[in-house]
Order: C-alpha cells, then sequence, then structure tokens
C-alpha cells in the first residue's frame, strides 16, 4: 500500500510511528505541485497550511482538521486528531460527515491493522474536546492563585493517571491550539469561556 503524507517535521515523527511495522510505502511531500498517485492521503498540515490534495475527490483524505468540522470541508476528507500526544500506534480519532468515505477510510485503516475510533463529527471530537477544557479548567485554578502550574501538573497525573498535566498538554499541544478550539467551542456555549489567565499569558 502506498501512502501520501504531508506534515509538519513533528508531526513526520509521530505518523512514521503510527504507519512502523506495515507492509506499506510512505511517500512524504512538502508542496502541492505534484500529488502521486497512492492508496491513502494523510494531510497532517490542513490546520496551517489549508488544503493539500483538492485534485483528490473520489477517494478519501484524513485530515488533521481538529478545530473545524465537517460543513466546512471537502466532502471526501475525512478529520482525524493530529495534535502532538494524541497519535497513537494502534489507533486513530476520526470523524467525517460523510458516512460512504468514512467506511471507506475505516476499511483502508482496517487493512493497515489500524483501529478507527469514530468520534461525533464536532469541533474537538472528543479527547481534544476534554484536554482542551481540563487545560482551560486548570488556568482558571492558576488565575485564583489556587496552585503552581508545575503542582496543578503533579496533582493531575498522580490523582488521575493522565499522562501529561495540564500545562503540560497546553505546551506539547500549542496554547493557542487549545484557545482556537475553545474559541470555537464557545461559539454555541458558554461553559467553554476562556480563562482569563490563558487569554493574559498568550498576549504576554
Amino acid at each position: 500500500m502506498q501512502i501520501v503524507i504531508k506534515s509538519t517535521p513533528n508531526q513526520q515523527i509521530a505518523l512514521a510511528s503510527f504507519f512502523s511495522n506495515m507492509d506499506a510505502q510512505l511517500i512524504w511531500i512538502e508542496g502541492n505541485d505534484h500529488i502521486p498517485e497512492a492508496d491513502l492521503y494523510f494531510d497532517g498540515c490542513f490546520e496551517s497550511d489549508g488544503y493539500s490534495f483538492p485534485l483528490i475527490t473520489q477517494q478519501p483524505v484524513f485530515i488533521n482538521a481538529v478545530v473545524q468540522s465537517g460543513e466546512s470541508i471537502p466532502s471526501n476528507c475525512i478529520r482525524f486528531n493530529g495534535w502532538a500526544g494524541f497519535l497513537h500506534e494502534s489507533s486513530i480519532e476520526i470523524a467525517s460527515s460523510n458516512a460512504n468515505f468514512l467506511d471507506q477510510g475505516v476499511q483502508l485503516l482496517s487493512k493497515l491493522k489500524k483501529k478507527a475510533l469514530i468520534a461525533p463529527d464536532q469541533p474537538g471530537l472528543v479527547s481534544a474536546r476534554v484536554v482542551a477544557m481540563i487545560v482551560n479548567e486548570a488556568y482558571f485554578a492558576l488565575g485564583e492563585a489556587i496552585s503552581s502550574k508545575k503542582d496543578i501538573d503533579t496533582a493531575m497525573k498522580l490523582g488521575t493517571n493522565y499522562p501529561f498535566g495540564p500545562f503540560e498538554w497546553s505546551e506539547k499541544i500549542g496554547l493557542k491550539n487549545i484557545y482556537s478550539l475553545l474559541l470555537k467551542l464557545g461559539e454555541s456555549s458558554a461553559r467553554y469561556a476562556i480563562a482569563p489567565a490563558m487569554i493574559k499569558e498568550l498576549n504576554q
């Protein structure tokens, strides 16, 4: 199987690990001038660079679109959570507004022995939405001088067995990404109001 991938350097490490130990040829591209034919397409740069595969219309294209949901992307696209720390060796969280392309994508992943975790086609999918809310609550706590970043991280890791504390997550993912997701989620619900301490840190 041939897989064409456009990604950032950090994503390349995660995606190379995701596609390791399988009979697949990975073709890494940088620009959009020439897209070789392949069985599978992955666009890790969608959120930063825009869509890289506009000429691919009859095959599913996996795009790293955590914030944007299905109504604003091409119908053959399948969103995946490509944020740092969310790509795992055996599974990938995906969503799509098109059931036919979603089924095709799940079948392709199955051939690669990868489990598709199908999420609702909404901003943040599931895991990024949950982590963004946890990070936001941690910034509320920080702003109220409840504790330090280090102690909040330690408490969350020891108390919930999370791999990272909320501030470690924000550094790994990028605080601007967390902010963008919360801003999008806040369009439909006040429960996603952004902590003033987060806004202050972003403006520093």
